[in-house]
């Protein structure tokens, strides 16, 4: 039986109008008395008549009206009892800064609309990372990169992240508020492992300019990096958001990179479009602040890799 025509049944019985409950239900007044017919077709009998100005049950009408109330309960108590069985879960993917430094609190936000959600964080680098959401291994992955375009991908642009140079206390840098990729020529680099876009972004650069990319150390964890700076190894470049209490309490030192690639970066989220059929999903896109994904706003042309 359609639970629609019981529920139309319902709501005329409590207003003792169609026009009202209509109105209640959001359906056309004529959508409701279609209902209605079907279920007095479906039972042989008329359930409601008009008394004045009200529709009134007939003796059939309150007898259905009894079992209508019980099975509109049960389909609610059912689709209660089987979500909270179903046992959700979601991938997300991310490279070791965007892990460390930006997520938890987002995640702890999620975690409070969603505490029945399983949720897995899987580490990686971007190319990594970009096939594991084609291939549908991750739900969703979040990358530092210039605004990515793939005709594949729903791209959300969470914020910008500034690129700092980042040096100890006594490197001849400290102090400075700005700094340019050629005072790195022939300078020791602490630099992040292959694979990393803002390594990859500053040795390009340095290659432009006929700079000496000398490498002190390759490491694949941020804090590692951070301690090889400050131990006096080298200068690192890092996103803000990796060195902020550092800086703060005076054991590093960061300075602006002058060149446009720095101001290019900016942290993004990307999946499948398919992906936004989940609920739980949705609300992990609200909890990072994800809104409209790029060039997929209404009139937008195809996304393309920038």
């Amino acid at each position: 039986m359609d639970l629609i025509c019981l529920r139309s049944f319902r709501e005329v019985a409590a207003c003792g109008s169609i026009t009202k409950a209509a109105e209640r239900l959001g359906y056309a007044q004529s959508s409701v008395t279609a209902q209605l017919q079907k279920l007095e077709e479906l039972y042989g009998t008329e359930l409601l008549e008009r008394r004045g100005r009200r529709m009134e049950l007939t003796a059939a009408g309150e007898k259905l009206l009894g079992y209508a109330k019980e099975m509109l309960r049960l389909h609610a108590e059912s689709l209660e009892a089987v979500g909270a069985a179903v046992e959700v879960s979601l991938t997300i993917g991310s490279i070791e800064t965007l892990a460390s430094y930006f997520l938890p609190p987002h995640l702890q936000a999620f975690r409070q609309r969603q505490p029945n959600v399983s949720l897995t964080l899987l580490p990686g680098n971007e190319p990594e990372l970009i096939r594991g959401v084609k291939s549908g291994t991750l739900d969703a992955a979040l990358i530092l990169d210039p605004p990515l375009r793939e005709p594949e991908l729903d791209v959300h642009l969470l914020r910008p992240e500034p690129l700092l140079l980042v040096c100890a206390p006594g490197h001849r840098l400290a102090g400075r508020t700005e700094a340019a990729a050629a005072e790195l020529d022939g300078e020791p680099l602490v630099l992040t492992e292959d694979g990393c876009t803002y390594r990859a972004a500053l040795l390009r650069r340095l290659q432009e300019i006929g700079a000496e990319a000398r490498i002190s150390c390759e490491l694949g964890s941020i804090e590692a990096i951070k301690r090889c700076v400050a131990q006096g190894l080298g200068v690192a470049l890092l996103p803000s958001i990796a060195v902020r209490q550092e800086v703060e309490e005076g054991k590093l030192c960061a300075a602006a990179f002058t060149e446009p690639l720095a101001a290019e970066f900016h942290i993004q989220l990307v999946h499948l479009p398919k992906r936004r059929s989940s609920p739980a999903f949705v609300q992990f896109l609200a909890s990072v602040g994800a809104d409209v994904p790029l060039g997929r706003t209404e009139g937008a042309e195809p996304p393309r890799r920038a």
